[in-house]
């Protein structure tokens, strides 16, 4: 019997699966067989196909980048790997429609990254030529690297010619974001993340041009980072070899940088921190009630100090993350010491809450940081956050509202819509949040930095991470790249990009899911990948 009920739900997924397609077929080509994702604030293109010399160059003339640190360089070999996605090159270059190299034209000279920095390029190929080159203008080496991104999906392996083809030339392509900030969590407490997969989710970020990889390092279960201030503090971690050196973060960060992605830091307080005492016991309320931090002792705020002093020296990104959320004040009023210092202090435990908030944020901001707080800090005490807060919405729908009525900044990421690890949402959902509902005044939409899809870690780790991002991480990234009015209304618009996108990625060694279906799902039978 359970055959029987598996073999008849199997049937009725590929029969889903079919309709899926049938909807890829009918809805998938609203841009006229462009199938760039996220789509280009403008672009236009004709009919020609041009071939990619088998000594395809770089070019910088013009430029005032001098690229000394060899990070462009860097960036045009990765796209020359990625464009002839492991194939050999062996085919006879034609006489003619051949490109011979990509000029790239960079009008500031300087390459440090941070928030608000121009991302902005223009992309122009030609439509013939025997020794032609494109041409990629941009202010920043960053918005370079985004027209690398997209040029290397207009470019295709011929697998009859064994060389690689560039179709419906001449193009161009006039680009820049939506959103300054675009985001993708990854939590590396509730399962630790080596290296290389960390890596891996960096340079899929950069395909679909996400820019902010929000690193929540630590959480109640494990503490896996090095704090040379508290070297006792990854005693917290799950096992000896499942920490992160400080050397190991920085790593991380140069990786990112090198790829127009920021890192941001999280340490969660009050709440969320009972693996920090692991290696300093006083900093738990109790050996019995054991979170959230103790808000009575001054050694408390000394490690989040510490840790931030140390934080200064690896993640230079303008903001971190203080988390805030969650917190359960219950240990404080079961713990006699502290119920005595509230007293003292004229405080309850709700106002103990927003003492160990906002103090924290002042040692942040000591530091040089624009602190993130999560929603319930402003849902709670919002009037009397710093100014420079930036506040994560994630409960739901109407926050970013309050949030920018109240002259604050914010960042969406409501739960319903767009956290990864919630697997019955599909990519049509994460495609059709909108980060602006219902805020009319461009006052207050810039106050919207941007979004973030969040990949909590309590169901997934090293195995199945890529397939629970990608692809509904991709459709949340078009929402935040693309113009508005260039967003298609209707997903099944998109699905025939996506689709293809999503095989992009797959060959690029990406394990994306297929479209058909909500997360991290497997494919129903066997077929062709722009199917599924």
């Amino acid at each position: 019997m359970p055959l029987a009920v598996g073999s008849w739900a199997r049937e009725v997924l590929l029969c889903v699966g079919f309709l899926a397609w049938l909807f890829v077929l009918a809805f998938g080509g609203e841009h006229d067989g462009v199938n760039i994702w996220p789509m280009p604030k403008s672009e236009s293109h004709g009919s020609q196909t041009l071939f990619l010399s088998k000594d395809f160059v770089l070019s910088t003339r013009g430029s005032k980048y001098g690229d000394g640190s060899g990070l462009l360089k860097e960036a045009f070999d990765r796209m020359i790997d990625v464009v002839e996605v492991n194939h050999i090159v062996d085919g006879r270059t034609p006489t003619s429609s051949v490109l011979a190299g990509l000029n790239v034209v960079i009008l500031s000279p300087q390459d440090q990254l941070n928030f608000g920095i121009d991302e902005s390029y223009k992309l122009d190929v030609p439509a013939a030529g025997k020794h032609a080159y494109a041409r990629i203008e941009a202010q920043t080496v960053y918005g370079a690297l985004h027209a690398l991104q997209t040029f290397s999906q207009l470019c295709h392996f011929n697998i009859y010619k064994r060389i690689v083809e560039l179709q419906l030339a001449p193009w161009y392509i006039l680009d820049q974001p939506r959103f300054p900030y675009r985001g993708l969590l990854i939590d590396t407490s509730r399962h630790y993340l080596p290296l290389p997969i960390i890596k891996g989710v960096i340079d899929s970020m950069a395909y679909s041009k996400l820019n902010v990889l929000h690193w929540h390092i630590v959480d109640k279960q494990s503490f896996p980072l090095e704090i040379p201030s508290y070297p006792r503090l990854w005693a917290g971690a799950y096992s000896y070899s499942e920490r992160y050196t400080k050397a190991d973060a920085l790593e991380i960060v140069q990786y990112a940088e090198r790829r127009g992605v920021n890192v941001l830091a999280e340490i969660d307080v009050p709440g969320h921190a009972l693996s920090w005492g692991v290696g300093y016991p006083d900093l738990w309320p109790s050996a019995e009630c054991q979170e959230p931090l103790d808000v009575s002792k001054e050694f408390t705020f000394k490690v989040i100090d510490g840790i931030l002093s140390d934080f200064t020296k690896v993640f230079k990104f303008r903001f971190v993350h203080l988390g805030g959320d969650e917190v359960n004040t219950s240990c404080w009023t079961n713990t006699p010491h502290i119920i005595e210092w509230l007293n003292k202090h004229g405080m309850n435990e709700s106002q103990g809450y927003k003492y160990f908030v906002l103090r924290a944020q002042k040692i942040a901001l000591s530091h040089g940081y624009e602190v993130i707080n999560w929603e319930e800090t402003f849902n709670n005490f919002g009037s009397q956050l710093s100014p420079k807060t930036v506040v994560h919405n994630w409960l739901g729908g109407g926050v970013a509202q309050k949030v920018v009525a109240a002259g604050l900044r914010c960042i969406v990421s409501n739960q319903d819509k767009w956290y990864l690890d919630h697997l019955d949402v599909p990519w049509q959902k994460f495609y059709m949040n909108e980060p602006l509902t219902n805020i009319s005044t461009p006052e207050q939409q810039k106050l919207v930095i941007g979004g973030e899809v969040c990949m909590w870690g309590e169901s997934i780790d090293a195995s199945d991470i890529e397939q629970t991002i990608w692809p509904r991480a991709a459709a949340a990234a078009e929402r935040l790249w693309t113009p508005l009015d260039k967003l298609a209304k209707d997903p099944r618009q998109a699905t025939g990009r996506l689709a293809r996108f999503r095989c992009l990625l797959n060959q690029r060694g990406v394990a994306a899911a297929p479209v058909a279906g909500p997360g991290r799902t497997a494919p129903l039978g066997p077929g062709s990948c722009y199917k599924q």
